[in-house]
């Protein structure tokens, strides 16, 4: 229900109403948040997007006619009020609202629009399904915290987008449409109706356009740009999402980690954390080394320890074989973890073989004596070894995994951070930033027997490692970087390759013919030819970016419309089918 035309104006928002507003007389509009009808007076708590004031409605004060429609009021109805900003007594001040020092006394009111009875309430606490909140998105939007994130949002666009623009870049839009090139993920293709059998690719990120935008002498780019990578998901991903774009002529990687630090003070001062004074820088091989992951988390410790020249020649054939097979043997020290029941340390055995180890070695350090399965097999001096290599003490539990070095890696990196988690270990309110930086330039894949880019095929080799690009690619480091908080990629990019002949070599390394590379890349590397600037770049996502800020659990709780892991749209299902009429203009007969 409607009541007729609302002849009022809205002269304030609800949530930015305080103590120097009474007496005012004012006129605000949003939603009935709670009715409470307590002896005779009507209590509203109004809602907009600012925030939540109470307004009150008195029959001794108010006619019959606003009284009547007061009384007519249930939650999400739409509303325009007209009222008195008074202050509340002492006894009654709510110091949970920031509006908590006063209330409206309501003199005239318009009901705007009525509503149904919402499927949730609308509050930031609610054990409503995922399903329902995303099938209704329009309302759970309407949440209070739901409201901050995006809020949020706006404002680091709004910092970026002002930061870029002082340090001299400009923000450009690439297509939307483009040609499918391979760069790591399933490209979602649309197909052309004047253009028959011919298809457009969605950009999984604006890569070439934006070298090109360096060729053509921008020389300062950037764009809060869309991609889209049809990939299976995973619990943070998203089909389409979007990032913080950039791309620099003339630089090296020190100005690119220079920019980014002033971007990112910028941005975390939103939330009152301070960087430290300048980002540590760590290599990809010492990550891997130390933490079993090219993205640490360097909120706690348990690093990663080799023990493989102690047991190289052990009598424990696990570690022994392993190690003379080009394996090794490393462990992590959960320190006070000696009482962990025998139960959750099976739990860690089969956690391990979820990345590939065949088992878990350990042992305990407790009450003076070391219980472990494996002890009989080794020495005392290969034990006393062992342990002041762990720097193990007494409540230390010591975990061990025997493989290559990838799985080692991999399954001590994972189960460090789930002990951690598991634990307690990981402080709140910490933000422990790095730099990674000398990825390896290649990465074997035993599917497609080539070699594919660890990064994009567009990034530069080291100059000391480009003599190995034909003789040993597998030990090529590249100049790639990324970014990383608290285990998680914030962003990732490198120095670009700016010369077509070691381009064309990359793509041959990479087992991509003269043909495709002229079919794929052909204009690109024409536009080489022309004078190319030595630039690099990198992207950030913003959607991971603003779930930290935020400290949301889910990537979906801060992207307005977000799919399900299945890249599915609950609110107005999509991907559907389409009519055959639509089909048959495209030339697209299904089977």
């Amino acid at each position: 229900m409607s009541e007729e035309p609302c002849a009022l104006k809205r002269t304030h928002l609800c949530g930015k109403l305080n103590r120097t507003n009474v007496g005012e007389t004012v006129v605000l509009m949003g939603w009935v948040h709670r009715r409470r009808d307590l002896g005779g007076l009507i209590f509203i708590e109004l809602r907009d997007r600012s925030g939540i004031v109470q307004v009150v409605f008195n029959p001794e004060i108010n006619d019959d006619d606003t009284f009547r429609l007061a009384n007519k009021l249930r939650s999400e109805y739409v509303v325009a009020i007209k009222g008195r900003v008074e202050a509340r007594p002492e006894e009654n001040i709510n110091p949970e609202l920031p509006t908590g020092e006063i209330e409206i006394s309501g003199l005239e009111m318009k009901i705007l629009d009525s509503a149904k009875t919402t499927p949730f309430q609308i509050k930031d606490e609610t054990d409503v399904s995922e399903e329902v909140r995303l099938k209704y998105r329009y309302l759970d939007l309407r949440r209070p915290k739901m409201q901050a994130i995006l809020g949020l949002r706006h404002r680091v666009t709004k910092i970026t987008r002002d930061y870029l623009d002082e340090m001299g870049f400009w923000e450009i839009e690439t297509p939307i449409l483009t040609k499918s090139t391979p760069e790591g993920a399933r490209d979602y293709l649309v197909p052309s109706r004047v253009n028959p059998g011919c298809f457009y690719a969605l950009p999984q990120s604006p890569q070439i356009f934006k070298q090109l935008l360096m060729v053509a002498g921008i020389e300062r780019y950037f764009q809060i740009a869309r991609c889209f990578r049809d990939e299976d998901l995973r619990a943070n991903r998203q089909p389409e999402f979007t990032q913080i774009d950039i791309e620099m002529s003339f630089i090296t990687r020190e100005d690119i980690f220079q920019l980014v630090d002033g971007l990112m003070r910028r941005l975390f001062n939103l939330i009152d954390v301070e960087l430290p004074a300048e980002i540590p820088v760590m290599t990809y091989a010492e990550a891997m080394d130390r933490f079993g992951s090219d993205k640490p988390d360097l909120r706690f410790g348990m690093e990663l320890k080799d023990i493989s020249e102690a047991v190289k020649d052990s009598e424990f054939k696990v570690f022994s074989a392993t190690i003379n097979g080009g394996g090794q043997v490393k462990g992590i020290n959960f320190k006070g973890g000696a009482d962990t029941p025998r139960r959750t340390i099976d739990g860690y055995v089969d956690y391990v073989k979820e990345f590939g180890a065949k088992g878990l070695a350990w042992m305990s350090l407790k009450d003076g004596e070391i219980k472990s399965q494996i002890a009989k097999f080794l020495s005392s001096e290969e034990i006393e070894n062992i342990i002041r290599l762990m720097e193990g003490e007494e409540g230390d539990l010591l975990l061990f995994v025997a493989d290559k070095p990838a799985v080692v890696a991999d399954a001590l990196g994972n189960l460090r951070l789930k002990i951690a988690r598991e634990a307690g270990l990981i402080p709140e309110d910490t933000y422990k930033f790095l730099w990674v930086v000398d990825f390896p330039m290649f990465e074997y894949d035993e599917e497609e027997g080539r070699f594919v880019a660890v990064h994009h095929p567009f990034t530069a080799p080291l100059d000391e490692d480009i003599e190995l690009l034909e003789t040993a690619p597998e030990k090529m480091r590249s100049k790639a970087y990324d970014l990383v908080l608290n285990g998680e990629e914030l962003g990732g990019g490198s120095i670009r390759i700016n010369n077509r002949e070691l381009q064309e070599k990359v793509f041959t390394a990479l087992g991509i013919g003269e043909e495709e590379a002229r079919e794929k890349f052909g204009f690109m590397l024409e536009a080489f030819e022309y004078g190319t600037p030595p630039h690099g770049g990198i992207a950030f996502g913003l959607d991971r970016l603003i779930m930290i800020l935020s400290g949301s659990n889910s990537i979906r709780d801060v992207i307005a419309f977000p799919k399900t892991q299945k890249a599915t749209s609950l609110l107005d299902n999509a991907p559907s089918p389409v009519s055959e009429k639509q089909l048959r203009e495209l030339g697209i007969k299904l089977i």
